[in-house]
């Protein structure tokens, strides 16, 4: 099993470690500590050994941050743990607040006393934040302090190690671009903008711009690595060099890269350094660490975007080839997995680790399946309203009659990375359910129909998908969909349909769509298909070029649960029109005759 559904509340152990890091503040002489959850590559998803947030406060999600000051402490959320963290938390201890309403800064600068110190591990907190928290605590006329060592690891004593998993390359037919080529256009680029060097520190950018993928994090092939690219088109990968096999170590070399045992990078960095060169870091994901190694040593330290970003988002030929076959692969073991839950569910004997079991091992007999793209979100009933709800040994709940169940879940395989969302109803919904259900249908129909001009951003679709729900006062509070990577981080950004995003969405970028609605104590809806950026062809007397949204997921969405009378003939025709591509492209590829005759039911025209 890729999954394991240990229980993780550490709720009663956190007075003892809030405690023991007090003690441990006082003695360094500090008055608080920022615990952010980040390793140094300020990804999202970071191995157990940076697990810090999580160890010291119980809350298991893949963002946030915490503040321990002497006598109070806050945590800081987005709108898809504020449920999640109410129940992980000890709020006796802790203040759970939702970003962006809260930020930790703007806290820091109202609770923290007049000459008091802050503490913060140069490693764990981007230049963008550091600058950030430096401008509050001077407002407070407090000091922020660089620490050489965290305080959170010396009482965490049984902290794991560092992965030290192999590396393998990926094969070019998947990659598309070879190394050579990626690291030509980044030399190139810092010509253009007179840089001398670049360091890349997204462990996903790492993997793609040399190739390479990994099992350091867990669902994500990506490798735990720094590099830096020169304007001569050769780079330094800071990496141990007996992780990585014959064949990407030869590919590594005939690209002109230097390998090189991670505590080199000091001594590379420092160089630059020496040279005074001029080195682009980005400031929103770099670690601060390093742009105070840098300036130490005598280079001019610059805020550029990473070139990575846009190139490894506007996904090539190849690439969208393999995201295509992935996505009909895996509608093999949706359908199958929609049809079992259809036929076992209403009996009553199945729970949500059951469910997410079952998924698991129908990918699995794929013959393919290389991990998931994440922990499968298996949520009966109340749990279906925690967007990010993780399924434990503790809070598995059965999967009754008359109840919502939503199983959000992804794959990976060495052409794709997959995430798709279904909502199901074991039974007879309410009036309600369905009206809300449709709501969220017709916003992710809406958004899949959209047809729109070059510049435009996620930020101006984002209403495309809510607009159903704002009609009867309703909303949620996560973004509408986020960038995926190929066979590289299920959440790639830039591109993302939510309010606050400006990143123009071009051609090859590839977003998940996934509006939902959440009933807390209740249910909780979402849909979610994943969707590539298209080139539109020309209209006739138009005068902007335009682009579109192909769908990559093929999977039935539950009619059951469908209220036609609220739908426009448009959102029908697409619905009927996308479930009939459901059975063209997955039908042929089902084994069962029971399998395929349940699919062209469950994708049935829907009529008035």
């Amino acid at each position: 099993m890729f999954q394991d559904f240990a229980d993780t509340d550490q709720r009663h152990l956190t007075p003892a470690r809030i405690a023991d890091l007090r003690t441990r503040l006082d003695t360094l002489g500090i008055d608080g500590l920022v615990v952010p959850r980040a390793d140094q590559f300020q990804g999202e998803y970071v191995p157990a050994c940076a697990e810090r947030l999580n160890w010291l406060t119980g809350f298991s999600g893949s963002a946030g941050s915490a503040v321990i000051l002497k006598t109070t402490a806050a945590i800081f959320v987005d709108g898809r743990y504020t449920l999640q963290v109410r129940d992980q938390v000890d709020l006796d201890l802790i203040t759970p607040l939702q970003v962006p309403d809260a930020s930790p800064h703007g806290w820091v600068e109202e609770n923290i006393h007049k000459g008091g110190k802050l503490g913060f591990d140069p490693w764990l907190l981007t230049i963008q934040d550091a600058n950030r928290f430096e401008a509050a605590c001077r407002e407070a006329g407090a000091e922020l302090i660089a620490l050489d060592s965290n305080p959170v690891d010396a009482i965490w004593t049984d902290r794991q190690s560092v992965p030290t998993n192999p590396v393998v390359q990926q094969p070019l037919q998947f990659a598309g671009v070879s190394a050579a080529d990626k690291m030509l256009a980044v030399a190139e680029g810092l010509r253009d903008r007179g840089a001398n060097a670049c360091v890349l520190t997204q462990t996903d950018a790492v993997a793609w711009i040399f190739n390479i993928r990994g099992s350091d994090i867990p669902h994500t092939p990506a490798v735990l690595a720094f590099a830096i690219v020169h304007d001569d088109a050769s780079a330094d990968l800071f990496l141990d060099p007996a992780r990585i096999d014959d064949d990407a170590r030869d590919a590594l070399t005939n690209a002109n890269v230097r390998l090189s045992p991670p505590h080199k990078m000091t001594e590379v960095l420092q160089a630059l350094g020496t040279a005074a060169a001029n080195v682009e870091l980005d400031f929103p994901w770099a670690a601060e660490a390093l742009r105070s190694t840098l300036k130490a040593s005598g280079a001019t330290v610059t805020n550029h975007e990473s070139p990575c970003t846009l190139p490894r988002a506007t996904k090539n030929r190849a690439e969208l080839e393999g995201a295509r076959a992935a996505h009909l692969r895996d509608g093999v073991p949706m359908a199958q997995f929609l049809r079992w839950m259809d036929v076992n569910a209403p009996a009553g004997n199945l729970d949500e680790i059951s469910a997410a079991q079952k998924l698991e091992a129908l990918r699995t007999q794929t013959g393919e399946l290389r991990d998931l793209s994440f922990d499968t979100i298996s949520g009966a009933g109340p749990h279906a309203a925690i967007p990010h709800y993780r399924v434990s040994q503790t809070s598995n709940l059965p999967i009754e009659k008359d109840r919502i169940y939503l199983v959000d879940s992804g794959a990976q395989y060495v052409d794709g990375t997959t995430d798709v969302t279904r909502t199901i109803i074991v039974g007879t919904p309410t009036s309600e359910m369905k009206d809300r259900f449709t709501r969220v249908l017709r916003g992710m129909i809406n958004l899949s129909r959209a047809r729109f001009p070059a510049g435009t951003t996620g930020g101006h679709l984002d209403p495309v998908a809510r607009a159903p729900l704002w009609e009867a006062g309703l909303d949620f509070d996560h973004g509408t969909g986020h960038g995926v990577g190929s066979y590289l981080s299920v959440h790639e950004g830039p591109q993302r349909f939510s309010k606050a995003d400006r990143t123009e969405l071009q051609a090859g970028m590839i977003l998940s769509n996934e509006p939902g609605y959440y009933k807390a104590g209740e249910y909780g809806i979402r849909i979610e298909n994943l969707l590539v950026v298209r080139e539109a062809e020309a209209i006739e007397g138009g005068e902007r070029p335009m682009h579109w949204f192909e769908t990559l997921t093929f999977s039935p969405i539950d009619r059951n649960l469908v209220e036609p009378a609220i739908m426009t003939d448009a959102e029908l025709a697409w619905l009927n029109d996308y479930h009939a591509q459901v059975v063209n492209k997955i039908a042929p590829r089902l084994d069962s005759d029971d399998d395929r005759a349940w699919l062209e039911t469950s994708c049935a025209p829907i009529s008035r």
